[in-house]
């Protein structure tokens, strides 16, 4: 077996990297601001809170289809012609939203826009491992791409914040998009790409992903991400309207509270690789598992007054657990593979992120609280220290990811 070959000059890879920041900070402001889009959006069509979180669930469905029936596309067509089919969806989705102002032709685009995302995600992540020369790089690199992930995380929301304070239509932050993505393509089409990675015996296949499931690593990768995606659902899709009630003395922070997540996670991302070239991906997970369920069962008994702190503060350990989790799942398998493993981890934290924020919806509609919003997320975040602890005491991927660095990866210009 052959490692894939490397990277002709340190520029070119590092213009692939920068390209990567991008992508992932460009989705996020659209994804991330759903949050701060969601309570206009109910106000403007007059709908529950089920209704209205049809805004994240278009986007997940589409991310979550194309990643678990195209991400094999990355293995087969290449990296970089996957990444700009990916991108010219995304560029449509974003940019129609100008030419109408109803409720269903939104979430449509919305579900286009995810279909563009997961395309261009799974061709993005399997590049990253091609750029990587072992397993702990490719966790530390995805650990910084997250940490522009999280800026622009940051960037959605606030715009959107500022759109709606001087009285404009919050369209504009898909527009914007639109154009950032743009660019985006024609960096990416003038950029050099690795070369591929050697052919396997026969082509890669939409069924490859689903084959996958079947594996050990990719069950428990794909269950801790879908546990960790339910719990930030909680803050990022459902803070908002659940601190819309507090009326206290706080009330200024609590319209912020959100924002300052988003600050914390991206801060926290950086950090994370930091932290990964110090002790092992097993222990910073647990440690940061445990302390997130923790803030959350605090804002769950303290009420809207202390979730104002809390919530914001999950943020800080929230922060290295998706990428971590994400490319240590990925780098357990063959990199002539990862596309397919990334579009079937993708899949599923987009199903989580499509059911867990439909589950809290319906639960605050039928409950008629929305704090049971958070106390499913709290319910999430408990379940994943669970899986993150029997994961630091059994160590069952030690060997595999040992072999992996041995057999897969070989060092790359960066």
């Amino acid at each position: 077996m052959q490692p894939s070959t490397p990277m002709q000059g340190k520029g070119s890879s590092v213009l692939l990297k920068v390209l990567v920041f991008a992508m992932f900070a460009m989705f996020a402001m659209t994804t991330d601001s759903v949050g701060v889009v969601i309570p206009e959006v109910i106000r403007e069509f007059d709908l529950g809170l089920t209704a209205g979180g049809s805004f994240q669930y278009a986007t997940m469905s589409g991310i979550a289809i194309s990643a678990i029936g195209l991400g094999f596309l990355a293995d087969r067509l290449g990296r970089k012609a996957t990444i700009l089919i990916g991108l010219s969806l995304f560029a449509l989705g974003s940019a129609l939203f100008a030419a109408g102002n109803d409720f269903l032709f939104f979430t449509t685009l919305l579900f286009v826009s995810g279909l563009g995302i997961g395309i261009f995600k799974s061709g993005a992540l399997a590049l990253i491992g091609d750029l990587s020369s072992s397993t702990t790089q490719h966790v530390r690199t995805m650990n910084l791409i997250e940490g522009f992930f999280g800026v622009g995380a940051i960037i959605g929301p606030a715009l959107v914040a500022y759109l709606l304070q001087v009285g404009a239509s919050w369209i504009w932050v898909y527009l914007l998009a639109a154009v950032m993505c743009g660019l985006l393509i024609i960096g990416t089409t003038l950029a050099r790409f690795p070369a591929p990675v050697q052919s396997l015996e026969r082509p890669t296949r939409a069924s490859d992903a689903i084959r996958l499931t079947t594996d050990p690593a990719a069950r428990f990768f794909s269950l801790a991400l879908m546990l960790y995606v339910a719990a930030e659902a909680a803050i990022y899709v459902w803070a908002p309207t659940y601190l819309a009630a507090y009326e206290g003395p706080w009330i200024v922070l609590a319209g912020f509270a959100v924002s300052i997540f988003f600050v914390l996670r991206a801060a926290g991302r950086f950090l994370g690789v930091w932290l990964l070239g110090r002790y092992s991906w097993s222990f910073v997970i647990t440690i940061c598992s445990a302390a997130m369920a923790l803030l959350f069962w605090v804002a769950v008994i303290g009420g809207r007054e202390v979730a104002i702190f809390a919530l914001p503060m999950t943020g800080l350990f929230m922060s290295v657990l998706y990428p971590t989790i994400n490319s240590t799942g990925i780098s357990c398998f063959d990199k002539r593979r990862h596309g397919s493993i990334a579009g079937l981890l993708l899949f599923f934290t987009c199903v989580s992120a499509v059911l867990a924020p439909l589950a809290m919806g319906a639960a605050g509609d039928l409950l008629g609280d929305s704090r049971f919003t958070i106390v499913l997320g709290a319910v999430f975040a408990t379940l994943l220290v669970g899986l993150c602890c029997w994961n630091a005491v059994r160590q069952p991927f030690a060997a595999r990811l040992a072999e992996r660095n041995l057999a897969d990866y070989a060092p790359v210009a960066s």
